[in-house]
């Protein structure tokens, strides 16, 4: 099969389309015949060598495609049905938090960048039927991760406003798209006017360029007072999120786009009752509702632009630029 192949680390030019061996299903496995794929801050990561991983190894970790063959032992599932990719592998730990070996898929296991992919059966399911195969593979981890902050952890009630830190990636845009849907106030942050613009078409209530002098003190006037909810993968921004939140509300913290490490004061977080919630990714059932709440809702996934995937480079220059609004996508 052609797949895209990660040798060495660098540059976007060392992704090339390369020969890899056909899989196999064994028991309990599906492989499927990918699609589209999506691209993930950590992709980028991964190539650089900020992620480590054994090589060679294909990247990609959001996939949609169709059913090619099935392991022993699986029901459910037949040649040629449509589906997406559940991209946490081994989270095995219930509800609260993933298990010791939990992973995600495309690094160390092989991934979506390719014409196939071996995958266990828990991890196949129905590719909404009012998706394309695009907006089904730019789903799968950006949905997962904004549905297990704002639902799952932050557990958002219609009527509460929601800040989105760094409008423009993928959880971004779909965190906007699920707190709308659930009935909240969405505000949002950029340093581009005209990706705060775009938030607004798509229904953000107010966008703040965080440049400011006192952006945090911006978001606390347009929200009265506070946002009940602050969804922040940042990382060094922690100290700000808390102080854009009304007493007892929530500040939602996954990645570390700005920084590993934060510094914080004590006495905001205990004297206004802020929650401070972590996350990442998200369980099986996660995926299920997030899947469940697609169905029935209207939004679709935000896609920046789509490409063949032997412009797989370029799609990297553009995601590591930032330059992107929504997700990149690679059709197969």
């Amino acid at each position: 099969m052609n797949a895209v192949v990660l040798t060495e680390t660098g540059a976007p030019d060392v992704l090339r389309i390369g020969s890899a061996r056909d899989p196999v299903a064994g028991a309990g496995e599906v492989v499927v015949a990918l699609r589209a794929a999506a691209l993930n801050r950590r992709d980028v990561y991964l190539r650089k060598g900020v992620a480590p991983s054994p090589l060679p190894v294909i990247p990609g970790s959001d996939g949609a495609g169709v059913v090619h063959s099935i392991g022993s032992g699986v029901g459910g599932l037949a040649e040629g049905d449509a589906v997406v990719i559940l991209p946490s592998l081994g989270w095995g730990g219930g509800e609260e938090a993933p298990a010791p070996g939990f992973r995600i898929l495309g690094g160390p296991d092989d991934g979506t960048y390719a014409e196939l992919i071996r995958i266990p059966a828990e991890n196949v399911l129905p590719k909404p039927a009012r998706l394309s195969f695009e907006e089904a593979a730019a789903l799968p981890l950006a949905g997962l991760t904004a549905y297990r902050a704002l639902v799952s952890r932050a557990r958002i009630r219609s009527g509460e406003t929601v800040l989105i830190l760094g409008i423009g990636g993928g959880v971004a845009t779909m965190a906007l798209h699920i707190a709308r849907a659930a009935g909240c106030r969405v505000i949002v942050t950029s340093s581009s006017g005209d990706k705060l613009a775009r938030a607004r078409d798509l229904g953000a209530a107010a966008g703040v360029d965080y440049t400011g002098d006192d952006w945090v003190g911006a978001v606390r006037e347009i929200a009265g007072g506070g946002v009940d909810v602050v969804i922040d993968s940042v990382g060094s921004t922690w100290a700000d999120s808390i102080g854009c939140v009304r007493p007892g509300g929530r500040v939602v913290v996954f990645g570390g786009t700005g920084g590993a490490k934060v510094e914080l004061m004590v006495r905001p977080v205990t004297m206004g009752q802020v929650s401070l919630l972590g996350t990442t990714m998200g369980s099986p059932r996660d995926f299920t509702g997030l899947l469940a709440a697609v169905a029935h809702q209207s939004w679709a996934p935000v896609i920046d632009s789509v490409r063949p995937l032997a412009e797989v480079a370029a799609a990297h220059a553009r995601e590591e630029a930032g330059e992107h609004f929504g997700k990149l996508v690679l059709t197969i």
